[in-house]
């Protein structure tokens, strides 16, 4: 696990360098021929538990790394959304434990941002790629293309009302529903209701932010071919295996620049599940853990 985290750190520092000098060349040069997004976050999550049927995985802790980067050129339907996200979930797992110690995706991004009227917005966005256990085991039979819709209806310049659909052919349940509302409550205060990161925002200063909220996080992936042959249930080898958690905590942003922003948090897991819905093998949470989180993010 240690070798986890200086690997995931490593490429986050990395991620956050390249982000760090595309920022500070646009403002001093003024111009920048592409518009577009960045992210790059790492995670901690303390030691925790999980169980199923009276078999418990004891005091195993958590790395959770993720680069995205997506170019928004503009054309006449829109903005697209063109771009790529690796996301990794590694587990520093007791041997013999029937889970998989890394859950990771490497995945493009397409999608449209869109404008039906004044007041109603619409985002489409698939993620084709390959999501799987371990960089060891990428394989075609490992890929699938997750797919969101969302629509904005701005009621007024301080209130938009959300509505959005996550539909998924791995997951045990393909079309999720979601609806959620951004409401500026007052002069420092917002109310970001909005999944997969709802929070209360109040704004201190001109750059910095405090908040608090929650991050909910499922994804799908596949185990590697003798995944269950070498943990004595064969019915997990290259099995379906939905990874559940949610997160809540309290946090800061700091707006270094115009386009970059800092984000400190810490907060407590109390929910953690892998499902194996297809082979009827399910570990749910025993005993949450305390975590930290920080990340680069923003717009140029």
């Amino acid at each position: 696990m240690i070798m986890s985290v200086v690997r995931s750190l490593f490429l986050i520092l990395a991620a956050l360098i390249f982000f760090v000098r595309t920022a500070l060349s646009q403002e001093s040069n003024g111009f920048w021929p592409l518009t577009g997004e960045f992210s790059a976050e790492v995670t901690y999550v303390g030691e925790g538990d999980v169980e199923r049927g009276g078999k418990h995985v004891n005091d195993f802790d958590e790395i959770y790394s993720n680069i995205q980067f997506v170019l928004t050129p503009r054309m006449k339907l829109g903005v697209l959304r063109l771009g790529a996200e690796w996301e990794r979930f590694s587990f520093g797992l007791p041997k013999g434990a029937a889970l998989p110690n890394t859950l990771q995706s490497f995945s493009t991004i397409i999608g449209i941002d869109t404008q039906l009227s004044d007041s109603i917005l619409i985002r489409a966005q698939i993620q084709p790629g390959l999501y799987n256990s371990g960089l060891g085991h990428l394989f075609w039979d490992d890929f699938n293309m997750p797919f969101v819709i969302g629509g904005t209806y701005i009621f007024s310049p301080n209130l938009q009302l959300i509505l959005g659909l996550s539909i998924d052919v791995e997951r045990n349940y393909p079309v999720i529903p979601a609806a959620g509302v951004r409401w500026k409550i007052g002069p420092q205060w917002l109310l970001d209701a909005v999944l997969p990161t709802p929070r209360l925002q109040y704004e201190m200063t001109r750059n910095v932010s405090l908040y608090a909220g929650a991050t909910i996080t499922e994804a799908t992936f596949r185990t590697d071919d003798a995944f269950g042959d070498s943990h004595g249930i064969p019915r997990l080898n290259h099995a379906v295996v939905t990874y559940s958690e949610i997160r809540t905590g309290v946090g800061f942003d700091w707006k270094i620049s115009p386009i970059v922003t800092f984000t400190g948090e810490v907060g407590y897991q109390p929910y953690r599940d892998f499902d194996f819905y297809r082979a009827e093998v399910r570990y749910h949470q025993n005993g949450g853990a305390p975590y930290g989180t920080i990340s680069l993010h923003g717009a140029f």
